[in-house]
């Protein structure tokens, strides 16, 4: 039976000030869930990403975006130099412990795209020149409206990508908690009284607005890495299927909506607002998907793309 389609998951209160802890309480929330929930997840994300590790163009720079605390990237396998990238404060710290290696790190929004998200809210949430709320639905509108038009460069990735050249880029299932991140700055702005519409049979602007966003966010970001040359490898989050309903995947299946197969309607949500990796990127070499039970109530669609460097393997 064909599942049936939400666009947006929801999100609860924001309690944190600032973008790197705003990643450090999702990573930890990830931490605190128990190990049977994640563990055989955690080894076909290491075992995918271990033989693109492997594989990596000799003599080249590799970077890995959203390493986080290293729970999905197996580090034994990274050739020396390999560099990480994460927001969170604590990700080079966490994987040292883990794996014993201190690499080259870079604390940086890879999108360029947080910071000036939680301006725009913070201007549509208040009053020009002033600390006073507006109606929520009145800073939504302003929202949804100049989010129109906000569509950031991500300046150091660019800089990273043309400065270095990178044989391989992993990227480590981040693409799928932009959504979630972007919801909570918004709601941190406007102080926990939610912008958003809560009747289903009205259309939400902000809702909308903020999924094209999302939207052009990640096409400018899988265009930048496609183009690189680099050869690629990215994990990311394809679906959240909320409900307990037995779900399989159809073989051979390249649409990820037609490859779920469940005996009762799914209520989905799409965290890359409508985005299709393989589309953007193209010269998919290898790919997977997989089914990661979270909670009893919460599933994920799990898919993890490959694509050979295009770049010679020996520095210029």
């Amino acid at each position: 039976m064909p599942p049936r389609y939400s666009a947006r998951c929801s999100s609860g209160r924001i309690l944190t000030v600032s973008l790197p802890t705003d990643f450090l309480k999702e990573q930890c929330s990830f931490l605190r869930r128990r190990s049977r929930e994640w563990r055989s997840h955690i080894r076909r994300v290491r075992a995918f990403i271990g033989e693109a590790l492997r594989e990596a163009p000799q003599g080249r720079p590799v970077l890995i975006l959203g390493a986080g605390s290293g729970l999905e990237i197996p580090w034994d396998e990274a050739p020396p130099g390999t560099t990480g990238w994460d927001l969170d404060p604590s990700s080079r710290l966490l994987t040292s412990l883990r794996w014993r290696r201190w690499p080259p790190w870079i604390f940086e929004d890879a999108t360029g795209s947080l910071a000036g998200l939680r301006a725009l809210a913070l201007r549509s949430a208040r009053r020009t020149g002033t600390e006073q709320l507006r109606d929520p639905k009145v800073g939504a509108r302003r929202l949804a409206g100049l989010l129109q038009s906000h569509t950031p460069r991500p300046l150091a990735l660019e800089a990273w990508l043309d400065r270095h050249r990178p044989g391989l880029v992993v990227d480590a299932n981040w693409m799928g908690q932009l959504g979630v991140t972007a919801q909570r700055i918004i709601e941190q702005a406007f102080h926990g009284v939610s912008p958003w519409e809560e009747d289903p049979d009205i259309p939400d602007s902000l809702d909308q607005a903020l999924d094209a966003w999302i939207r052009r966010i990640l096409e400018s970001h899988l265009s930048l890495l496609r183009d690189s040359g680099a050869g690629l490898c990215l994990v990311h989050d394809r679906a959240v299927i909320h409900g307990e309903s037995p779900i399989s995947l159809a073989s051979g299946e390249t649409d990820w909506l037609r490859q779920l197969r469940a005996d009762t309607p799914l209520t989905l949500s799409d965290p890359l607002a409508g985005l299709d990796p393989m589309e953007v990127l193209g010269d998919i070499n290898h790919w997977e998907r997989w089914i990661w039970p979270v909670t009893p109530s919460q599933q994920h669609l799990i898919e993890a793309l490959r694509r050979a460097s295009k770049i010679s393997s020996r520095l210029p």
